[in-house]
This record gives structure tokens, C-alpha cells and sequence, in this order.
């Protein structure tokens, strides 16, 4: 780990982190970026997190687990198999035209709607940063008629998937929640500082990963 004082938990151990300035898929700022697509690499490390979170969701009376794709979707595959529950999941789909933050919105495949509808309904997620798919999904899930009322994961960074819990009188569970950086593109003090925007999700293989919106100050300001 690159921040060793940020992350205590032991689920930290099963992803790598890196420092710099990112555009996250909410199309928030931050600085952190943490590389999920290598946390289910074995499966077993990370089944007793899912384990104690599917414990956490007992309470609630869940009746089906919905999580996003990708990595979000096997824990939560992970913890409706440890609560003996339906197991369903969201898709990202193409992004909204003229949004600027939380651009992408998620859907339920339509097999799954109908055995959602009027059920109560845990998501669960790996890590919450801004929630750009965890409110995608609470969405989705509340325009196809289902009673949402838990929201879970692995590792909540900073307070965004508490307040939207708490906005929306879901419960939320979580293992760990450590500090975040997270801001606006007009109120990131890294473009103020003309430090390049990384979109990591850009292919590495000798492309520029620099997003042309943050090359210089006058990133800060609005489009």
C-alpha cells in the first residue's frame, strides 16, 4: 500500500492503491485511486469480509441482493450466497449526454426486474467513494417498484455513501470507512494548481491517460 496511515483494515490488504489526481467515475476529482479489479483475484481471501458484512444485513430482513457491476457484483454474489438470498445485479449503461457529475446510469437486466419488484433489497457494493453506481442502482431499483433498504460494502471512503443512506432512510453497514478526498472539478485544488487529470480506466499501453479538461488551471472553472 502507498498510504499505509489511511487504510488499517485488513480488507486493504487485497487492493493497491495509488496518489495523484483522478477523474473518478462519478466525475468527481480525487486523490486516491484505489485498483479493485485485483481485490477478487482469490476469492477466499475475501469471502470472510463478505461473510461479516452478510452477517451486518441480517437485521434488515432482506429478501434479495442486488450489486454493480463489475467488482461490486462479486461481493455481493458473495453475500447473497451467505444469506441464502436471490442474487441480482446492475449494468453500467452509456453515459448521460450533458452531465457532469454522476454521468453514467445503472440498469437491472430485464430477466431481473420482475423478481425485484415489491421485494426488500440489500446493495451491496466492494468500495463507496462518491456512490456514482451505488446511486445508479438505488435508481433503478426504486423506478422497477423495489423496497431498497440496505446499502453495504467492503469499504466506504469518506462520508458520501453514509449521507446517501441517510438521504434515502436506507441502513448502511460498512467494515471500514477511512478519509477521502473528493471534490468538484470547479473545486478541485489540484487543477487549481495546474496538476494533470488521470483518468486511470484509459489504456496504459503508451496512451496519454492525461484528460485534456485538467491540462493547466483553467480546469478549475466550470465548463
Amino acid at each position: 500500500m502507498n498510504e499505509p496511515d489511511r487504510f488499517q483494515h485488513p480488507i486493504a490488504r487485497l487492493m493497491s492503491s495509488r496518489s495523484g489526481h483522478f477523474l473518478l467515475e462519478s466525475g468527481h476529482h480525487g486523490s486516491l485511486w484505489l485498483d479493485l479489479e485485483v481485490l477478487c483475484l482469490d476469492p477466499a481471501a475475501v469471502r470472510p469480509f463478505a461473510v461479516d458484512l452478510a452477517d451486518r444485513l441480517k437485521p434488515y430482513d432482506v429478501e434479495a441482493v442486488c450489486g454493480p457491476l463489475i467488482e461490486g457484483a462479486f461481493v455481493a454474489l458473495m453475500v447473497a450466497s451467505e444469506l441464502g438470498l436471490t442474487f441480482t445485479y446492475a449494468e453500467r449503461m452509456p453515459q448521460g449526454a450533458g452531465q457532469e457529475l454522476f454521468r453514467y446510469p445503472y440498469h437491472i437486466p430485464g430477466g431481473l426486474r420482475l423478481l425485484l419488484r415489491d421485494r426488500r433489497v440489500a446493495i451491496v457494493n466492494d468500495v463507496i467513494g462518491a456512490g456514482s453506481a451505488v446511486r445508479g442502482t438505488l435508481a433503478d431499483l426504486e423506478g422497477l417498484g423495489a423496497h431498497t433498504v440496505a446499502l453495504a460494502c467492503l469499504m466506504s471512503l469518506g462520508p458520501s455513501a453514509s449521507t446517501l443512506a441517510e438521504q434515502n432512510h436506507l441502513a448502511f453497514e460498512t467494515l471500514v470507512s477511512p478519509p477521502f478526498d473528493l471534490w468538484t472539478p470547479s473545486e478541485c485544488p489540484l487543477c487549481a494548481r495546474g496538476e494533470p487529470l488521470v483518468d486511470p480506466t484509459l489504456p496504459a499501453d503508451g496512451g496519454d491517460r492525461t484528460s485534456v479538461r485538467s491540462r493547466g488551471p483553467s480546469a478549475a472553472s466550470p465548463e
